[in-house]
């Protein structure tokens, strides 16, 4: 079996107005379709499948564990230019958007962030 790419990539919301509006105004998605308590959202080329689940919320505590150490936790990582990912800090702090510190990774820079439901993501730029 040969793989082709990634077709998609799915991620739980609690709440997908919520999801979805974060996703197409925050971070630029655009919608593809829905579904009933599914929501495809458009990336570069590949699409972001949001699924309403019924899941506690995280404590305040349990989020700001997850944004202070996100290394080696599971993520989602979108590739943005130079320019994106130097006004992204801008923008997320704009929306309220839980977010840390960037990282040189010395080829790339990086920051991570939550989403509404504290789903870890990513933003990744490589010069």
């Amino acid at each position: 079996m040969k793989l082709a790419g990634l077709d998609h990539f799915g991620l739980e919301v609690s709440d997908l107005a919520r999801a979805e509006q974060f996703y197409t105004e925050v971070l630029g998605l655009v919608v593809v379709a829905r579904f009933g308590d599914q929501v495809l959202l458009g990336c570069g080329g590949q699409n972001l499948a949001l699924f309403r689940v019924s899941r506690p919320s995280l404590t305040p505590a349990e989020r700001r564990a997850r944004i202070e150490h996100p290394l080696g936790r599971g993520h989602h990582a979108f590739r943005v230019n130079q320019e994106d990912f130097a006004t992204a800090a801008a923008r997320l702090e704009r929306a309220g958007v839980e977010t840390a510190a960037p990282i040189d990774w010395g080829d790339h820079d990086c920051r991570y962030f939550l989403d509404p439901d504290g789903n870890l993501l990513e933003i990744v730029c490589y010069r």
